[in-house]
């Protein structure tokens, strides 16, 4: 449905559509593969690259989006300006389009960012983590991208770390309330994360949230899935907490959960700054959590503060 409706659209803004389509490629991995943002789809093909590089402009529509996909370099290189529209029921894409003050917030919560040199992320539930994030690969999402050779996803507002190595340590404790975006379901029974050097150590929990995390984890027999991905917080105070509930599994990909203004985001997997890849990924988003920059506070108790949060 969002393909017919982004073609209406791009026709009742005058531009010139046109279509390529991919087959999905054959599915290789031991278990089902969520929550990655990088699509398989274009395989190299030099002639799909060829055409969507030298597009003014790639409305990418892909199941997983190729926000991290090997062939977005590629297309950037041509000049193309990427908009990612991720795999969300229209009403979500409705509710959650695009604001002109969402730019000025996330660019905010970006300098914030890169000039700090420590992340702190404590919660009442017992989380307390450290991460050094000196010079790491800081990028924020407003929604949409008015520039040559840049990407950007729909819904936007979120800021995100890359850490490098050896980067990330401490506990994080998921509570009832929080959320499993590659299962795309809310935790019901807390799990305790020990992470040390990057690395998620220990998964501990009695409840099924923590057995299906550990089988997951399992199932991909790969050091680097248990790698720490990427680390953010929401910025976007039109993204609904309740959201997950509203919709069947297959009709959504929880982008609005990541955006939820006031969540830390917390995410294993690839991170390519750090010289890790897998096809592994979760994106945890956690509420309630106190995020600080250097001892300052950007998000207390789950509520923006700061410049990022005015209007």
């Amino acid at each position: 449905m969002n393909v017919q409706l982004t073609e209406l659209a791009l026709l009742e803004l005058k531009a010139c559509p046109f279509h390529i389509v991919m087959p999905t490629p054959v599915q290789t991995a031991p278990v089902s593969v969520r929550s990655t943002g990088a699509s398989e789809a274009l395989q190299q093909n030099t002639a799909a690259l060829s055409a969507l590089a030298n597009a003014t402009m790639v409305i990418d529509l892909t199941c997983e989006g190729l926000l991290h996909s090997t062939e977005l370099p590629t297309i950037l290189k041509g000049g193309a300006r990427v908009l990612m529209i991720s795999n969300e029921h229209p009403e979500a894409l409705e509710r959650l389009r695009p604001a002109e003050d969402l730019k000025p917030r996330v660019r905010d919560a970006v300098k914030q960012a890169k000039a700090a040199h420590k992340m702190t992320v404590t919660s009442d539930a017992g989380s307390d983590l450290v991460i050094d994030i000196s010079d790491c690969p800081v990028a924020g999402v407003w929604g949409w991208t008015d520039r040559p050779g840049t990407v950007t996803h729909w819904p936007g507002g979120i800021v995100v770390m890359f850490p490098g190595r050896n980067a990330v340590n401490g506990r994080l404790v998921m509570k009832p309330g929080d959320i499993n975006l590659t299962f795309k379901r809310y935790i019901e029974t807390p799990i305790t994360l020990g992470i040390e050097n990057d690395y998620v150590t220990e998964v501990k929990g009695d409840g099924l949230d923590a057995q299906l995390m550990r089988e997951y984890y399992a199932a991909w027999d790969d050091p680097d899935a248990y790698g720490v991905s990427h680390v953010g917080w929401g910025l976007n105070p039109n993204a609904r907490h309740e959201a997950l509930t509203m919709y069947d599994k297959h009709d959504i990909n929880g982008t609005e959960l990541r955006a939820l203004a006031g969540n830390f985001l917390f995410s294993t997997g690839a991170n390519e700054f750090a010289n890790r890849f897998t096809s592994g990924h979760f994106d945890l988003p956690m509420i309630g959590c106190t995020v600080a920059l250097d001892g300052v506070p950007v998000v207390e108790s789950g509520q923006l503060v700061g410049a990022e949060s005015s209007e």
